[in-house]
């Protein structure tokens, strides 16, 4: 009880801070669809990474849907798709398209602004990049978890982001999308742009979009 009672403050301080922070350049995402797709089997034998896309746009029902199977709340609690340690909920998952920069809001499901500007090229090394049409970027926020080394913290950031990595790679696949994570990233070319402080830890990323 008590747990949660901290986790809804947790929560409750993150709402604030986005609705402080909101302007009207925040996207408000449709409802997610949360019923039918791909059975589980199908789309596991059809999981797989990608490397060549299309520079067609998702619409935003596919964003929603895919934000939202990746790491979205599923439960009145505020828990969510994927499981994190002791329901830190460190990682954040930003968003880079076109348009600019956004993190997901999980709780208002919206993209709350970040940045204006387009930055999907810088969210890795390869040629590829800069063709897909949304980049996904999960960052730790080591300040939400308490006790431990800075390493430890970070390993378990790790851990965490590769649930929701997978499920990244389960939606798509469900959904006839193509999607690649990859670790290379240029952290400090990256973590301006995203507008990270000290505490925030670049983990993973991934392309998303229509397989070329």
């Amino acid at each position: 009880m008590q747990k949660q009672v901290i986790m809804r403050k947790i929560l409750f301080t993150i709402a604030a801070f986005f609705t402080i922070n909101a302007t009207a350049q925040n996207i408000e995402l449709p409802t997610p669809n949360q019923t039918g797709g791909m059975p589980l089997m199908e789309t596991l034998n059809n999981r797989k990474t990608v490397r060549s896309f299309q520079s067609k746009e998702l619409t935003q029902q596919q964003l929603s849907d895919l934000l939202w199977a990746a790491w979205g709340t599923n439960r009145e609690s505020g828990k969510r798709t994927a499981p994190s340690a002791m329901n830190y909920q460190e990682n954040d998952l930003y968003v880079l398209l076109k348009s600019g920069v956004y993190v997901y809001n999980a709780q208002e499901n919206e993209l709350v602004f970040v940045s204006d500007k387009d930055e999907r090229e810088y969210a890795g090394t390869q040629d590829f990049i800069k063709d897909a049409p949304v980049q996904l970027v999960l960052v730790a926020d080591l300040s939400r978890m308490s006790g431990g080394s800075s390493s430890g913290k970070l390993n378990t950031a790790h851990i965490d982001a590769g649930y929701i990595s997978q499920n990244i790679y389960l939606c798509c696949a469900s959904e006839g999308l193509g999607t690649g994570a990859r670790g290379m990233v240029d952290h400090e070319v990256l973590s301006p742009k995203l507008k990270l402080d000290e505490e925030q830890r670049i983990i993973i990323a991934h392309s998303v979009g229509y397989i070329k």
